[in-house]
């Protein structure tokens, strides 16, 4: 009975694995499943027949799988799973007595033997091997970097962390060492605030807590998805003050977050000595309503600034207050211009782009333009547009800049020292398309492109061009980072700009000329849609985490029926083997996807030892073009849960479906890794260590009610920076485990974790208390596209 039981089960998972075998096959995939499906065939017919030879021919299908496996991807334990996971359960059953002892009764004996030999000895080797992979990963690259620590390097943040990125150099970089290497499994909460600010039904899908506090004027402040500000004290985390502003909540929002808010001292702060901003004197910036000021822009685009010390409107900025961003911005659709990063501050300037909804219209979609206003009075200085980058004098009132040009969404970077501002401009909307885009316009010259601009000004210095005609999302996600390297034995000042594709390009930051070498490589100009052009070259970088190619022995899955799924599919799409395969109405797999191997969260850099830290992501996408026609040019294609679903580029040629390459589980077809840590000699360009970040634990699931409670060590997405800190450690959350981690900024060791409330997708602070004790703060509060835990928690650590 066992036997045929056992049999009947055989039959039906070779018979299904046969089919979707088959199907590989005839796309001109691997013939292997189709030998498996062929063994547990036959196992399954000579079971019913109660052949002892069922078990040796077993036996000899678990040997053939293990030298496939190890053929196609090594002794990597993950990759080992849909590969091997169900041929070995089965075979533990088939070498169970109440299995074996059917089979080998012969006349003479009531009860057969209960074990055989080469079955059972495979087995037993099987698990071992499955034991000893447990204790070896390929994947590490075990370094140490041992440049000394020059304190005259570099600054960064010193007690305080008074912006974005730490200092306006965006290298999210603190010299505090109370908290080192030795100390840091010391670690223990100091306090945890809730803001109170959660997301509703009628909030967008898209809600994210990825602020990064500043600790400044002996207070800490940051902002929520809603715009609040609160204001804590920094050594209890109790509530100083905070603001609420109307919310307008609608599910409509392409991204509902608030990365920051910035810090201005008029006190400390030189006035502008530009014509331009000639009627803003020292004496008015001493008399001002407030002197030291939080400056807050919103989702409904409006820049606030208030008092720091109340968190009330400081009323001679504006309009009591408050500057309208859509001013000058002509007809906006509703959502369809966000702020989501914090503004710069730099000198007695505010300076800010603006986000715009992807692939929303074809074609009247806000401006790109950059804005620079006076920090006192709210008065535009000067504006750098990409389609007039002649034209920096504050456009008229009643005039409009032109529309559908490139947006810069990430916060910028100052070089205050020269005088310098650097945009990392993105790509213009819609994202994917580029069928009516004009080559010789400014709007394709600033696509995707590192702008550095006279900080006074707005007079145009330099610009490099990170990706060419984008059609695949592009965008410079990421706050440049500055400082000066020792590259070669040549000490140049550079500006770091990461990207999605997966490039760190390094120019010197005053001429915009490659530092690190740049290839230009050869790609595809053909396919994709009729009408649409390509670049013949992409601009690769000497340094760079550009993931490795895909090819169908990178399927991936829980069993081997999803990842015969994943390589199916991966058969009937376009792939070019690099991240510039052209998007079709057939489908195409981007790797890097839009998500990008860098995002908002950029990376750290140790200025004084000259060390770049990063956490590059792996993640292929599914790029579907989808013919518009005259009947649907305003209708809505897409639904998703009964929500939008966005790139429906109306009034447009075509339409584009955008989704995470899967499985039906919900598992990424591409193996782990998909989530990295990295740490990079910047003075030979060399990366010194590479390992997984990130676990299983607390993963949504589709196949698991609940989160699954295992932590397995696979290297999980990330979406956040990280910090460094001159007691040689690197801080991050970020990961969709919810977990915050220190590491050794040397070799990448693990040194201290805890689990955080709730995801913790966003870059971490550090600053000194009044106390003399350091502090490390990160939001906890969940992202809703990695599907993370929500909640409102900002949580500070301190040595015990």
């Amino acid at each position: 009975m066992v036997t045929k039981l056992t049999g009947s089960v055989l039959a039906i998972i070779g018979i299904a694995m046969l089919y979707m075998g088959g199907r590989l096959l005839l796309l001109g995939g691997s013939p292997f499943y189709v030998i498996m499906a062929l063994g547990l065939l036959v196992t399954a017919v000579l079971l019913f027949k109660n052949k002892r030879i069922a078990l040796s021919i077993y036996a000899t299908l678990m040997w053939l799988v293990a030298a496939w496996i190890i053929f196609e991807v090594g002794f990597d334990k993950w990759q080992w799973i849909p590969r091997g996971d169900i041929i070995g359960l089965i075979g533990v059953w088939l070498a169970l007595p109440w299995v074996v002892r059917p089979l080998t009764r012969t006349q003479d004996r009531v009860t057969g033997r209960a074990f055989h030999p080469y079955l059972g000895t495979t087995v037993l080797v099987m698990i071992a091997l499955v034991v000893g992979m447990m204790f070896y990963d390929p994947l590490p690259e075990e370094g140490n970097i041992t440049t000394a620590r020059n304190p005259e390097s570099g600054e960064g943040a010193q007690n305080d962390w008074a912006a974005y990125g730490g200092t306006a150099d965006g290298l999210r970089f603190s010299n505090l060492k109370q908290i080192t290497t030795d100390n840091a499994s010391n670690l223990e909460t100091a306090w945890t605030y809730h803001t109170g600010d959660l997301r509703s039904t009628q909030d967008a899908s898209e809600y994210t807590f990825e602020a990064t506090p500043l600790k400044v004027n002996n207070t800490v402040y940051f902002c929520t998805p809603h715009n609040e500000v609160h204001a804590l004290n920094p050594e209890t985390g109790a509530l100083k003050w905070k603001t609420t502003p109307t919310r307008e909540r609608s599910y409509m929002q392409q991204h509902q977050t608030c990365r920051g808010v910035s810090y201005y001292d008029a006190a400390a702060t030189p006035a502008v000595s530009t014509a331009q901003a000639a009627a803003v004197t020292t004496p008015a910036r001493s008399q001002a309503v407030c002197r030291k000021r939080i400056f807050n822009a919103t989702n409904d685009n409006k820049l606030l600034a208030l008092d720091a010390d109340t968190g009330k409107l400081c009323a001679d900025f504006g309009d009591r207050g408050t500057v309208d961003l859509r001013e000058n911005m002509g007809p906006l659709r509703d959502h369809a211009l966000m702020q989501t990063a914090a503004p710069l501050v730099a000198g007695n300037l505010v300076i800010l782009g603006g986000s715009v909804m992807d692939n929303g219209y074809n074609a009247g979609n806000p401006s790109g333009v950059i804005r620079a206003y006076d920090a006192i009075t709210g008065r535009l200085v000067w504006n750098f547009d990409p389609a007039r980058p002649d034209m920096t004098q504050p456009l008229p009132a009643g005039q409009s800049y032109p529309q559908d040009t490139p947006v810069a969404w990430a916060t910028l970077s100052a070089d205050t020292k020269n005088g310098l501002v650097y945009v990392p401009f993105g790509n213009a909307s819609p994202d994917e398309l580029g069928t009516h885009r004009d080559a010789n316009s400014n709007t394709e010259k600033f696509r995707d492109t590192l702008v550095a601009l006279d900080l006074k000004t707005g007079a145009f210095k330099w610009r490099f061009q990170s990706s060419k005609h984008d059609l695949w999302d592009r965008d410079n996600p990421s706050q440049p980072s500055l400082l000066d390297i020792d590259y070669q034995g040549k000490r140049q000042p550079v500006v770091i700009l990461p990207t999605k594709t997966g490039n760190l390009f390094v120019l010197n930051r005053l001429t915009g000329q490659a530092v690190y070498p740049i290839n230009q490589v050869a790609v595809s100009t053909k396919g994709g849609v009729a009408g649409e052009d390509f670049s013949p070259t992409q601009p690769v970088s000497a340094l760079n985490f550009i993931p490795a190619p895909l090819s169908e022995k990178s399927m991936w899955g829980l069993t081997p029926f999803d990842q015969m799924a994943c390589r199916i599919e991966f058969k009937s799409m376009r792939y070019d083997g690099n991240p510039w395969t052209p998007s079709t109405v057939a489908g195409s797999i981007v790797f890097p996807g839009n998500i990008g191997v860098f995002n908002w969260g950029s990376v750290s850099v140790d200025p004084q030892r000259q060390i770049l830290v990063a956490a590059p992501v792996r993640l292929a996408y599914k790029y579907n073009l989808i013919k518009r026609s005259p009947e649907n040019a305003e209708k809505r294609l897409f639904t998703k849960d009964g929500t939008p679903y966005w790139n429906e580029n109306f009034d447009g040629d075509y339409a584009i479906h955008i989704q995470q390459f899967a499985s039906s589980l919900g598992i990424p077809c591409i193996a782990p890794p998909w989530g990295r840590m990295v740490g990079v000699d910047l003075t030979t360009g060399k990366t010194a260590w590479l390992r997984r970040v990130g676990t299983t634990k607390n993963l949504k699931t589709t196949f698991l009610p609940g989160r699954f409670p295992i932590g397995f060590p696979m290297g999980m997405v990330a979406h956040g920076g990280p910090l460094t800190t001159a007691g040689d450690l690197v801080f991050h959350g970020a990961t969709a485990d919810n977990f915050f981690r220190a590491y050794d900024i040397n070799s990448g060791k693990l040194l201290w974790q805890t689990e955080l409330p709730a995801g913790g997708q966003a870059t971490p602070a550090t600053y000194m208390g009044a106390d003399n004790r350091q502090y490390v703060i990160i939001a906890a509060g969940g992202h809703g596209s990695m599907g993370t835990k929500e909640g409102d928690a900002v949580v500070a650590f301190r040595l015990k």
